[in-house]
């Protein structure tokens, strides 16, 4: 608490203090989201298709992001477009009986993605660039305590049943999230870069400020270094898709686990989350970052590849995955936003997290269905994948340590 009084100063402090009131309440029906959908009686292959479609929606908003945080402001564009997204969203999950409420509410969650730019640029914009690991590391920390509020779930589930202790867990998220966007907005002042950005679009149109992406494009593929840290940020982002969508699946329905203790292995992983964070974290400092992030990469490789090969003991070894991708994604989440938000020029940060947003739902949208197709054929499939994804992340990230080394 210390630290977040005086490394954490301005906007970080307002947009991280209020976090948990999201995090919190979407650790909780997260864990069941896809479960809930299949006791509904949504087919996986269908499940599939409903994320593809969220993805797709998630494109758009991503494409028009950047334009929106600069026209409106990074504070009123996070602010009307969390409540669409979220308040809206988890409102209709609530209530949702039928694929149609889950389409649309997949769509209406889909415009996450503005909020998504403005709040990055709100976080980081006003930090100092050798602060950012220690913000996007506490923003993992808040994360791993909202995972700890994850067997709440597992005590609503087992209390009123899966449908109906889902519902709660959506009304719960509505109302808290809600709260969070008010309290961050008040807690929170525009940045200078964006009461410049939104001067300088007062009286541009939509068409023009889309124009002007081209000229954001070419510049960025003309960074070797900024594409392969994006390559990078876009396999990591690929594998989460995957495995938040079908690990619960998995352990339901292939592995036959009962349903209420699906809420244990978030709890578990915030554990060991917070134990490497205590343990592990100060000793890395921010000067071996490529290595560190390459070795997260092969622990999260090997915890995939215990869900894949049978072996005895199944509990212990779901417990030793988890605790395993726990460890790997510590040494690697917090390292790659900094090294990704330290790629990108303030001048235009809004326009290229945009741009980098679209490039990844580009590449994740298809894993909904990708996904739901490997599962039907093997529901170990979509693990080989998020494996193989590990393996080229090292091997990009290998390319950029040479790059970053010279540059």
């Amino acid at each position: 608490m210390i630290g977040l009084r005086t490394r954490l100063k301005g906007n970080a402090r307002g947009c991280l203090a209020y976090e948990p009131l999201f995090l919190i309440p979407y650790s909780m029906y997260s864990t069941y989201a896809t479960i809930y959908m299949f006791e509904l009686g949504i087919s996986e292959t269908a499940i599939g298709w409903i994320t593809t479609l969220g993805l797709l929606v998630q494109v758009f908003s991503s494409f028009i992001s950047g334009f929106l945080t600069d026209r409106l402001g990074r504070k009123l564009a996070l602010l009307y477009f969390d409540i669409l997204s979220w308040t809206v969203g988890t409102l209709l999950w609530a209530i949702s009986n039928n694929i149609w409420f889950f389409i649309i509410a997949v769509v209406v969650n889909g415009f996450q993605k503005v909020p998504a730019t403005a709040f990055y640029c709100l976080l980081v914009e006003d930090t100092a660039p050798k602060d950012r690991t220690y913000v996007f590391t506490v923003l993992q920390l808040i994360g791993m305590l909202g995972g700890l509020f994850a067997p709440f779930g597992g005590l609503l589930v087992s209390h009123y049943g899966l449908i109906p202790g889902v519902r709660i867990m959506y009304v719960i998220a509505c109302v808290c999230m809600t709260l969070q966007f008010v309290g961050r907005h008040f807690a929170t002042r525009e940045t200078d870069i964006g009461l410049r950005k939104m001067r300088e679009t007062r009286n541009v149109g939509f068409m023009t400020g889309m124009r002007e992406y081209k000229g954001v494009i070419r510049d960025m593929a003309a960074n070797r270094r900024l594409l392969l840290i994006f390559g990078v940020y876009i396999l990591f982002q690929f594998q989460l898709t995957l495995k938040g969508t079908y690990l619960s699946l998995f352990f339901v329905d292939y592995m036959q686990l009962d349903s209420r203790l699906v809420s244990i292995f978030p709890a578990v992983t915030s554990v060991f989350m917070l134990l490497a964070m205590w343990l592990l974290m100060p000793r890395f400092g921010d000067n071996r970052l490529h290595s560190i992030m390459i070795w997260g990469f092969l622990i999260s490789l090997g915890s995939n590849l215990l869900l894949i090969f049978p072996l005895p003991g199944t509990m212990f070894w779901l417990v030793a995955s988890t605790i395993l991708a726990a460890v790997g994604t510590i040494m690697t989440y917090p390292y790659l936003e900094a090294a990704v938000a330290n790629a990108i020029d303030d001048e235009n940060r809004a326009g290229v997290f945009a741009i980098l947003s679209v490039l990844v739902l580009l590449v994740i949208s298809p894993s909904g269905i990708i996904g739901g197709w490997a599962y039907t054929l093997d529901p170990t499939l979509p693990f080989l994948l998020i494996i193989l994804s590990f393996a080229a992340s090292m091997a990009l990230l290998a390319l950029y340590k040479r790059e970053d080394a010279a540059y």
